[in-house]
């Protein structure tokens, strides 16, 4: 399977109140630097091919993040005692933020009273940003889509690599890999750097992680070659293309997890929500 974990660029200083779009010169603040390191060193243990990034400044400082986590040169080490480099990160502009023409650099808040806004969150499938730069949000859709199709033939069934892009780039391609109309787009949710994970097989795709903001990378970590059903003992390998049938056995906890589990179950009165 080829796996791509999808990274929404950090939080910005416009982040929630404009819609940037493809304005120039907009960067992390300190929140969104801070939440790219704590990325970048929860995934640092996980070997990537390749990463891809928008063009936009918030992504590529994302990545520079990221990529830092990683120590001197990028190395990672592979679990056989090697280390291996992360290729240097490659911009890719069909992964760039949706165009949105004359609303670029305007206040959500007024967006929120345009008569496009309730399409855009309702059928999506039928917008088209006003002006002449303006695009469909259906063509967005089709070259994010093409670009991560394109990076999976050309990296191999057996990479793992890293793309940096955008909350409606990141929806998009989540809606596809789970066979959901564009319509469906706004049910997706896609928080300043979180971490959402799909790994395409010949048949489809599965997402393995959506919208993740914290929590171990274990299961992203390569896995041994599992022997062929026959012997004792031995566990049935299906096609790589078959989903899970009665749930699954999920995978391995991590050292301690055991224990964390008890003491979270003996915290579970804490009211919903509450912060700690």
């Amino acid at each position: 399977m080829t796996t791509v974990l999808l990274v929404r660029h950090g939080l910005t200083a416009t982040t929630g109140q404009l819609l940037t779009g493809w304005t120039p010169g907009v960067g992390l603040d300190d929140r969104g630097r801070a939440q790219a390191r704590a990325l970048g060193a929860r995934i640092a243990a996980v070997p990537l091919d390749a990463i891809v990034t928008s063009p936009l400044d918030r992504c590529r400082e994302t990545v520079a993040e990221l990529v830092a986590a990683r120590g001197p040169g990028g190395a990672v080490s592979t679990g056989n005692g090697q280390a291996s480099r992360v290729p240097g990160p490659v911009t890719d502009d069909r992964v760039g933020e949706c165009k949105y023409g004359d609303w670029t650099g305007k206040p959500l808040a007024e967006l929120m009273k345009d008569p496009l806004w309730p399409v855009v969150q309702a059928h999506p499938s039928a917008v088209t940003f006003p002006g002449g730069e303006g695009e469909s949000m259906l063509d967005m859709q089709h070259r994010a889509v093409a670009a991560v199709r394109d990076w999976n033939a050309r990296l191999g069934k057996d990479a793992t690599y890293l793309i940096c892009s955008h909350g409606d780039v990141i929806k998009a391609i989540v809606a596809d890999s789970l066979g959901l109309h564009l319509d469906l787009l706004q049910r997706v949710v896609a928080d300043p750097c979180s971490l959402t994970v799909i790994s395409y097989t010949p048949l489809r795709p599965f997402l393995l992680r959506l919208n993740d903001t914290g929590g171990g990378v274990t299961d992203l970590l390569p896995q041994p070659k599992k022997p062929a059903a026959g012997g004792a003992g031995e566990q049935a390998v299906p096609n790589e293309s078959d989903a899970v049938i009665g749930g699954g056995a999920g995978s391995a906890p991590a050292a301690g997890s055991v224990a964390a589990a008890a003491a979270t179950a003996q915290g579970a009165g804490t009211a919903p929500g509450a912060e700690g």
